[in-house]
């Protein structure tokens, strides 16, 4: 006979598995300090100003 397993159990922990995932990526994700955040800003402005330096002028 198989082990019996409680199904709300079940269901659960699975869920809290994923709010641990969805958790971890949106720490990852929004978890910069200030500092980060202004030198990837800063960086992000000097890429576009070197791509759009980059670009041809249309004849």
């Amino acid at each position: 006979m198989a082990e019996i397993i409680s199904l709300s159990r079940v269901r659960k922990a699975k869920a809290r598995t994923l709010a641990r995932s969805i958790a971890r990526e949106n720490r990852i994700r929004y978890g910069r300090t200030r500092a980060e955040k202004v030198a990837a800003a800063s960086e992000a402005a000097k890429l576009a100003v070197t791509v759009e330096g980059a670009k041809r002028d249309p004849e």
